[in-house]
């Protein structure tokens, strides 16, 4: 098994190298690209050495069976075609490909056999609120039809990238030392402040975030569900956080929706109020699964449920989902 890492110096495709090293992931040789600003870094997998090429149109790819994308959706359009020429699969972190008809778009949890089915040999990961909110809606679509869904995220400075989660730290210490505070990577400043911006806005007034939460939502589940979603920045370092509404076509009791999510394939149950237990993101930093807690009926709608989720940005909101996709893929002998 040839692997390939596309934007292996970023947050995520170094998360790619802990991730496929982590879980065995079968890899008898593992290639590194990387921008004229990356190329010829190098880093070291399972005591090896392994130094970023630059990624170029030529024959790099030839003999890779799997190739993890995550340089941005501008790369992923421009090297696809590269990338794939001599059949490896690729799967994207970005948006380049996400709504494309004849591109899957896939949570294992929630829809692994769409992988298979994959005419142009690209894969999408979805976004990641996206990965974390539908893989606990599955649990309770195994239960009843999920109509609608009000969510609002809570996200940490890693879903802007490795250089975003620096600033915020370089926040907090201008801010305590006294000194003017730089930003760059926001909009405005983070530290000490949450910001309900994320990406640009469009025409209907969500922004581009929120738009993918809607879409991406029903594609992956095959649903008519309908997703109104507010996303906010907020000062933490590293997971995503979602305050979670569900409207479903029958009520689901409380006991029901816990055993829901306590037997659900990805998740892991943390409800316990009177205990003070719920998931939080300074604890479920680097975490394979997605933590549900805070689990209520709604006060307002008798079909209604609201449960609060945390999930990894970094790892299953990106490099654990695409791995999990390519074990699915190795599993099922569909690759390789």
């Amino acid at each position: 098994m040839k692997v390939a890492i596309v934007g292996a110096s970023g947050a995520v495709g170094q998360e790619f190298l802990r991730v496929l090293d982590e879980r065995n992931f079968p890899a008898d040789e593992l290639l590194l690209f990387g921008s004229t600003r990356s190329a010829g870094r190098k880093y070291t997998f399972r005591g090896k050495e392994i130094e970023v090429k630059l990624l170029q149109h030529n024959d790099d790819f030839k003999g890779v069976d799997i190739a993890f994308a995550s340089a941005g959706a501008g790369t992923s359009r421009e090297f696809a075609e590269t990338i794939t020429k001599y059949g490896a699969v690729m799967i994207d972190n970005s948006s380049a490909f996400r709504m494309e008809e004849d591109i899957p778009l896939v949570v294992p949890e929630v829809n692994a056999e769409d992988a298979l089915n994959r005419p142009r040999r690209i894969i999408a990961n979805p976004n990641c609120t996206t990965i974390q909110m539908v893989v606990a809606l599955k649990a309770i679509e195994n239960l009843t039809h999920i109509k609608r869904v009000h969510v609002s995220t809570y996200q940490a400075a890693s879903g802007a990238g490795a250089a975003a989660m620096d600033e915020l730290y370089e926040q907090y210490r201008q801010v305590l030392a006294g000194e003017p505070v730089k930003v760059e990577k926001f909009a405005y400043q983070l530290a000490f402040n949450l910001i309900p911006q994320i990406d640009v806005f469009t025409e209907n007034g969500y922004t581009k975030e929120e738009m993918k939460m809607y879409n991406e939502t029903r594609k992956i589940m095959h649903s008519d569900v309908k997703v109104s979603a507010t996303c906010v920045r907020v000062p933490a370092l590293r997971s995503h956080s979602e305050s979670i509404w569900i409207e479903t076509e029958r009520p689901v009791s409380v006991e029901e929706a816990r055993k829901a999510f306590s037997e659900g394939e990805g998740l892991v149950l943390m409800d316990n109020p009177e205990k003070k237990e719920y998931p939080m993101p300074l604890f479920l930093a680097g975490k394979d699964p997605v933590y549900v807690g805070r689990i209520r009926k709604d006060l307002t709608n008798e079909n209604g449920l609201t449960f609060w989720i945390v999930g990894d940005q970094i790892k299953k909101g990106a490099a654990l989902n695409a791995v999990q996709i390519a074990e699915y893929l190795i599993k099922v002998k569909n690759i390789g």
